[in-house]
């Protein structure tokens, strides 16, 4: 038989009186009457079969025994207040681990992800890039979709494709649409970019990771929407298997790059990279978080769910603006 233990309220009472060494104070904290403490003291005292506390007739002091039993009351409470703040944690807190293909993750997600962690302090985040992220094309079915297996148990994911992932909640972020872009002195240096036709003079920076040309378009459909088609066969070109190492390139002006939108907008606006061109050509595969549906609503992976599906937002609001900006006449 475990032994009795004495009341939580009359043990919360003896704790604020016996470190103020005052019912009246202890009450204020409490948010009780003086009179409330007093009962409650007495309530733990008769339990006890202990004398707690000597009243004095303008001051309050601990017995001996008092005084010896308020450090362990005190270690009790921080217990018991760790063990609900470890409980609460593992609802709101604990690892989630998240895969993006190679370039959302260095050029899009790595760059937002401390407002994330800021706002969620308790939740800590274990990323990885593939290209087993991006969709693929079975040239003997003809089936576009993603690679079987490449889950590795991840609790979220970040997939570029068409957005048929069965047994997954699935959400859309954004269809990028694909622009020029290169380093500005390689612009405005010796051989200037005015016009496409320009473009034959610079070397053609080409991301290999999405090989389909439908599916994610290339420098080959941009030149025939220009109207410069006749240079694809004329110009130099340069291949990445990594579309982060092919916007790497363009920074470093080593040639102009074909570059969803998105990833570059802030590299953009800081100046390192130039849109020569506002000419877009949009993608046929499009962004999506993908959760497994037995996981979908834990309370972290929702966190990280729901705050991509915003950032996302606001990337398609700033998308258009920039847009509507370079339409707009000088």
């Amino acid at each position: 038989m475990q032994p009795r233990l004495p009341p939580l309220n009359a043990l919360r009472a003896f704790e604020a009186a016996a470190r103020h060494l005052s019912f009246k104070k202890a009450a204020a904290e409490l948010s009780v009457t003086p009179a409330a403490i007093s009962h409650q003291i007495k309530l733990l005292e008769e339990f006890l079969d202990l004398a707690l506390f000597n009243r004095l007739t303008r001051a309050l002091e601990l017995t001996p025994e008092g005084a010896a039993m308020l450090p362990r009351v005190q270690d009790g409470f921080a217990s018991l207040l760790a063990a609900v703040e470890a409980s609460r944690r593992k609802e709101t807190g604990g690892i989630v681990t998240i895969c993006a293909p190679p370039s959302f993750a260095a050029r899009w997600l790595v760059p937002r992800l401390g407002h994330f962690t800021r706002a969620h302090p308790d939740i800590d985040l274990r990323l990885s890039s593939s290209v087993a992220m991006i969709d693929k094309f079975d040239k003997d079915t003809g089936h576009v979709g993603p690679v079987p297996g490449d889950d590795h148990g991840f609790d979220l994911m970040i997939r570029f494709g068409r957005g048929q992932y069965p047994g997954y909640a699935v959400d859309r972020l954004f269809s990028p649409a694909y622009v020029p872009v290169c380093n500005p002195a390689l612009s405005n240096g010796a051989m200037p970019l005015r016009t496409p036709d320009d473009l034959a003079r610079h070397t053609l920076i080409h991301d290999a990771t999405v090989p389909e040309l439908d599916e994610r378009p290339g420098w080959e459909q941009w030149l025939e929407l220009a109207g410069v088609g006749h240079l694809k066969n004329r110009v130099r070109s340069v291949y990445f298997q990594d579309g982060a190492l092919s916007l790497a390139a363009a920074v470093a002006g080593h040639g102009v790059a074909l570059a969803a939108r998105p990833m570059v907008s802030a590299d953009v606006a800081d100046g390192r990279l130039l849109i020569p061109f506002p000419l877009s050509i949009p993608s046929r595969y499009a962004y999506f978080v993908s959760t497994p549906t037995a996981t979908a609503k834990r309370p972290t992976v929702l966190a990280l769910r729901t705050w991509l599906i915003r950032e996302a937002a606001r990337e398609r609001a700033a998308d258009r603006n920039s847009q509507a900006q370079e339409r707009a006449p000088e």
